[in-house]
């Protein structure tokens, strides 16, 4: 049927107003920012934890921008002071409230738990730059990681010690999950290989106080004292073990890296040197990659020497910027999830990737011994097991 002029042109401003209103909703969804809930430990006894993943965000964001194809990224920072119960309700108010589009941070392992069903609820991401116990990555579908396991980094140390005249060793750590996964994953390599556990001690979380169990260390008299202390705890309890005189006596001290943290190495003192550990980070690493982030690191945070929970901050950035570019800025938290299974890239820990099947990340672990170098301790590498998983997730 032929229309008339009137008709005509009707039916042409209806098709100029609806393509308008087609591209301002897009303009509107592209313009509106993108919004990543912060939740760290910035106050209390875990606050090196939060300034570290802090100053490793900020410098991601000075580095690449703060707009992502088409969406100006904000960041809504909350000191949850490493407490489960306030974690929890300041997720839901980003989530609620401030409608974030990610959730990321979580300093330990009971915050992230208690966030979970949050994301899960909210099919939000959440992306753990910190928190280390296996089992984290199963308790939502829209958790992905970027620090690290402890069965993970526990094995290097494992493997190294039996092979090195370590046969008989008392191990220390601190009494929750994270402790729990290094405990085991030490135990059971250690032993398959030959080695003797004299005793298993566990220390509180919160203001331990290690004087009476390494007066049973040095009871013992075991080659060897295997550590797990969240990072920051290491100074009081080396303190203490030269207060103990057992660095005299020979005992030697070996652990997962959090006890020789980058950013603390240096109030340690001569206790330190010769530790050894293995982590997937350090300082030290010798890379060109790494070289530019300590130094950027450091004018970033007015002196304060990067360690894992940094870069581990910085590839958590990476991961959310790579994901909003991947969606186009138009991603809701099922599609940012999907694009940020299975990135790869050069961190400056190294190579690392987000496994698409566990959602957690696979990298190198390092086994470094503590060295003074031009007057300052750092861990210095000197062997590495390449493109390690998490063996809870491999068997």
């Amino acid at each position: 049927m032929a229309l008339n002029k009137r008709q005509f042109i009707q039916r042409i401003a209806a098709t100029a107003v609806a393509a308008q209103v087609g591209n301002s909703g897009l303009s509107w969804a592209q313009n509106k920012p993108f919004k990543i809930g912060l939740l760290l430990p910035m106050t209390g006894p875990f606050t090196s934890t939060g300034r570290q993943v802090e100053n490793g965000v900020r410098l991601y964001m000075a580095q690449n921008g703060i707009k992502v194809a088409g969406r100006e990224v904000q960041i809504i920072l909350k000191d949850d002071t490493s407490i489960p119960d306030v974690t929890k309700r300041l997720a839901q108010e980003l989530v609620v409230k401030d409608k974030v589009d990610v959730l990321a941070g979580f300093g330990l392992t009971p915050l992230a738990l208690a966030t979970a069903p949050i994301a899960t609820q909210a099919k939000t991401p959440m992306v753990v730059m910190a928190a280390a116990t296996s089992m984290i990555t199963e308790t939502s579908p829209f958790i992905v990681r970027t620090s690290m396991t402890l069965p993970q980094v526990t094995l290097g140390v494992a493997e190294w010690a039996p092979k090195n005249g370590i046969k008989r060793v008392v191990t220390l750590v601190t009494d929750y999950g994270p402790g729990y996964d290094a405990e085991k994953t030490f135990k059971e390599r250690f032993l398959l290989n030959g080695g003797q556990i004299l005793a298993e001690i566990r220390v509180p979380l919160r203001n331990p106080d290690y004087a009476p169990f390494l007066q049973r260390v040095s009871d013992l008299k075991p080659d060897a004292l295997f550590v797990f202390v969240p990072s920051g705890a290491g100074t009081a309890l080396l303190k203490q073990f030269a207060e103990r005189g057992l660095d005299k006596a020979g005992v030697k001290l070996i652990g997962e890296g959090s006890v020789a943290d980058d950013e603390i190495l240096n109030d340690m003192g001569d206790v330190a040197l010769g530790m050894v550990t293995s982590h997937p980070y350090s300082a030290s690493h010798n890379s060109p990659a790494n070289k530019a982030f300590v130094s950027a690191f450091m004018q970033q945070s007015k002196g304060i020497r990067p360690n894992f929970f940094g870069v581990s901050g910085y590839d958590g950035m990476r991961v959310i910027y790579e994901a909003i570019k991947a969606t186009k800025g138009q991603g809701d938290g099922e599609a940012l999830v999907g694009a940020m299974k299975g990135q790869i890239f050069e961190s400056p820990r190294g190579p690392v990737y987000i496994d698409a099947q566990t959602r957690d990340i696979v990298q190198n672990v390092y086994i470094r011994r503590v060295e003074r170098i031009n007057g300052q301790l750092y861990n210095t590498e000197f062997d590495v097991l390449k493109d390690v998983k998490d063996p809870g997730k491999t068997r």
